[in-house]
């Protein structure tokens, strides 16, 4: 079976003061803290969450 893609994120803006929705799109990313990196699956879903917040957040490329 082939593997997932993925894409890792980090969060490198404040969550506070932001709307609801914008912060439910972090939450569900899986992000909790500034600075934080984590890896989620390239689905339309999370591309569509990444899009809606992507003021907030950047992708990581390896090294």
């Amino acid at each position: 079976m082939a593997q997932a893609k993925t894409m890792r994120v980090k969060l490198v803006r404040s969550q506070h003061g932001r709307l609801k929705a914008h912060r439910d799109c972090v939450r569900g990313l899986g992000l909790r803290r500034m600075h934080q990196v984590v890896e989620v699956e390239d689905t339309p879903a999370t591309r569509g969450m990444l899009n809606k917040v992507a003021y907030m957040v950047t992708l990581v490329e390896d090294a």
